[in-house]
């Protein structure tokens, strides 16, 4: 088993839960999702980011907009609809009781081999 594997499954496990968050105080454009994940360390490729954005516009959680730009074609902003708000905070609520357990599973058994 490679250990690669394991970590892409793990960033791709929780990266709706991102972008979700991403968008949670204002719209974005894909680069600029795309940059708030890579700076957080969340390798992530343009190939990778538009069929998840697809995924989640189309299970209402997502809408977007075109605007303007001033340096080159109009950008597609994305943002969380009603329905998104909603999701996230359930999510928020969830990882909140993951991060919880893994931390007392993980805290345990180092404390059972010291």
């Amino acid at each position: 088993m490679k250990i690669e594997n394991t970590k892409a499954q793990m960033r791709k496990g929780v990266l709706e839960y991102c972008i979700l968050s991403v968008l949670r105080d204002e719209d974005a454009y894909v680069a600029e999702i795309l940059d708030t994940l890579k700076d957080a360390k969340l390798l992530v490729v343009e190939g990778t980011i538009y069929p998840l954005l697809t995924r989640l516009k189309n299970a209402g959680l997502l809408s977007y907009r075109w605007e303007e730009s001033s340096s080159g074609p109009p950008r597609k902003y994305y943002g969380l609809t009603e329905t998104g708000k909603i999701f996230l905070r359930e999510l928020t609520g969830t990882w909140d009781e993951l991060q919880t357990a893994v931390n007392i599973v993980t805290t345990q058994k180092k404390k059972n081999h010291e």
